[in-house]
């Protein structure tokens, strides 16, 4: 019988589909690998304990069921979500260079990953407007975003996250591959999977490029005018105590905003624009998008948030009583 050199492939007349992609690490440095994963396994520990801390704080904290604590329950979880996407494939790769990744398993990591992008985005902007309710109508915040209202912007955010990102895969599906199946991250990224295709990928770029621009581009523009709006109440206060004060509610989610969307704007640009950027400039980028954010949005939080402080505090001197 004949060999068929293209067992790798799935062949269907000129249609070409890769059975697998495989990833990459870091590039120049893969000896230094298992070393490499040790920062790692640092940051997904922490993303996975902080984010499962803040949710039960908030959760056994009655006095934390307010609108603000809802969205920081929602960024949790998406944040957990984010972190569990990546973390298999990641410390898979660094620990035991496990680089191969299924043509259709790649498509649901990168529909799930992108998915939580956009939800996270959105919950951002959720927080902005939560934020310039409550320093701009101070008394009517209760009755503007109550229990059922939080929940109904939940829902929202999750079905457009979700509805937008639905034809990526499909599309993705439709190209035909062509011998390169080395992915640029230890993660499956549209944009990634898509240059390896040799179809025509214009409607996949024009496609990727409005539903980028309608949801985290827009969600970027209203989160600027949230903050112009708050500035401009802050600016109105009467003394600069009061100015600090209000302020202050916001220096935790402005962190959280620029955590998210820095490296992701970063990183979207290089996609599309930084071909001749070096791979190592593209695999940090890529890097400090998916990982520093979760791990670091409970930190900032925990130390900036007085009353989650506070309830972190009672929570442990509870188990210590009970442990005397």
């Amino acid at each position: 019988m004949e060999h068929d050199s293209r067992t790798p492939w799935e062949l269907n007349g000129s249609f070409y589909q890769p059975s697998a992609f495989l990833m990459m690490g870091i590039p120049g440095l893969e000896p230094l690998h298992p070393w490499i994963s040790i920062p790692f396994c640092a940051l997904y520990l922490t993303a996975l304990l902080g984010n499962c801390v803040i949710l039960f704080i908030i959760r056994r904290t009655p006095s934390l069921h307010e609108p603000m604590y809802y969205f920081l329950s929602m960024l949790a979880v998406t944040d957990l979500g984010l972190a569990l996407c990546t973390l298999p494939t990641t410390l898979g790769l660094f620990w035991f260079n496990v680089r191969r990744i299924a043509f259709d398993a790649c498509l649901t990591q990168m529909y799930f990953i992108h998915i939580l992008s956009f939800i996270e985005s959105s919950v951002l902007l959720a927080m902005a407007f939560d934020r310039f309710v409550a320093i701009s109508h101070p008394l009517r915040h209760p009755a503007i975003l109550t229990r059922s209202t939080v929940l109904k912007i939940g829902l929202a955010i999750v079905l457009r996250g979700t509805v937008s990102l639905l034809p990526i895969p499909f599309l993705l599906k439709r190209l035909s591959y062509c011998g390169r199946t080395e992915l640029s991250h230890s993660f499956c990224f549209h944009p990634d999977i898509m240059n390896l295709a040799c179809a025509d990928i214009k409607v996949n770029v024009f496609y990727g490029m409005i539903v980028l621009l309608s949801t985290v581009g827009m969600d970027f523009i209203f989160i600027v005018l949230s903050y112009i709006l708050i500035i401009r109440t802050v600016v109105s206060l009467t003394t600069r105590e009061e100015c600090l004060k209000a302020l202050n509610t916001c220096v935790s989610h402005i962190c959280a905003v620029l955590l998210f969307f820095i490296p992701m704007i970063g990183l979207s640009m290089i996609h599309r624009f930084g071909r001749d950027v070096p791979p190592l400039v593209n695999t940090v980028v890529a890097y400090t998008y998916l990982t520093i954010p979760p791990a670091l949005n409970p930190v900032i939080y925990s130390i900036k948030s007085t009353h989650i402080r506070e309830a972190l505090l009672r929570a442990l001197c509870r188990k210590r009583g009970s442990e005397w």
